[in-house]
């Protein structure tokens, strides 16, 4: 069932302030562009394991992550949930090829995004090449990072999985907070096994053999990367 926004924030900071702009598909836009996009958008803020949106839902909205990490997984029909990916801020988020949401989406810590009306945002873009773009850039590299996915779930030992995971959680998040070799890690290890189709006691048992060949130091909420050149050995395997 699809929870109510914790609020919605009708005095939101301007657009041509926002800070995660150069990392959304906004940036593309010209100042102009912005201010007419700025009457489109409306914050919505969201509690811990709130939903933003929910699996075969219709398609109503577009969201833009703000702040906050999102989880984004299918419930499969026996009840089973696979996570699908984590939204950070900047990613786009609710473009469907049939009317309906494929997965749901749901806020791991508290979380804001810019929330958009479908046929508006359409309207809006249609004229806008330079959005359309950004948008099919965003697209593209996301089937990219889906079909790596589906090699990491199928071909990969706990370890491979457990390091390319950490891998690729460090570039995401470096893109948008600089390089560094501590990574928080806002998420469960059950979500860590549900992305990786791993047990939680198996994910549990891999961070401590890591950590244990110097791989990494794990923290409270977040993990080192001490080895990276182990972890990327590992992540290539």
């Amino acid at each position: 069932m699809k929870l109510s926004p914790v609020t919605a924030d009708s005095s939101h900071e301007s657009c041509s302030d926002c800070s995660i702009r150069p990392l959304s598909v906004c940036a593309s836009l010209d100042g102009g562009e912005m201010l007419d996009l700025e009457h489109l958008a409306r914050q919505i803020h969201f509690d811990p394991c709130e939903t933003v949106f929910a699996q075969e839902d219709m398609t109503t909205s577009f969201y833009s992550v703000l702040t906050g990490v999102l989880r984004l997984y299918k419930l499969l029909p026996d009840g089973r949930r696979q996570i699908v990916g984590f939204a950070l801020p900047g990613d786009f988020l609710g473009m469907t090829a049939d009317g309906r949401h494929s997965f749901s989406a749901d806020a791991i810590g508290p979380a804001t995004v810019c929330q958009f009306d479908r046929a508006s945002f359409v309207r809006f873009a249609e004229h806008k090449p330079n959005l359309l773009r950004c948008i099919n850039e965003q697209t593209v590299r996301e089937l990219a990072h889906a079909r790596d996915h589906m090699v990491l779930l199928g071909r990969r030992s706990a370890e491979e999985k457990v390091a390319a995971f950490l891998l690729d959680w460090r570039d995401r998040l470096s893109r948008r907070r600089g390089p560094s070799t501590k990574l928080p890690l806002p998420m469960s290890r059950q979500d860590i096994a549900d992305y990786l189709g791993l047990t939680i006691e198996t994910v549990s048992r891999t961070f401590t053999k890591l950590e244990r060949a110097g791989v990494i130091a794990v923290l409270p909420g977040s993990v080192c990367l001490l080895d990276t050149a182990r972890a990327e050995a590992l992540a290539a395997a």
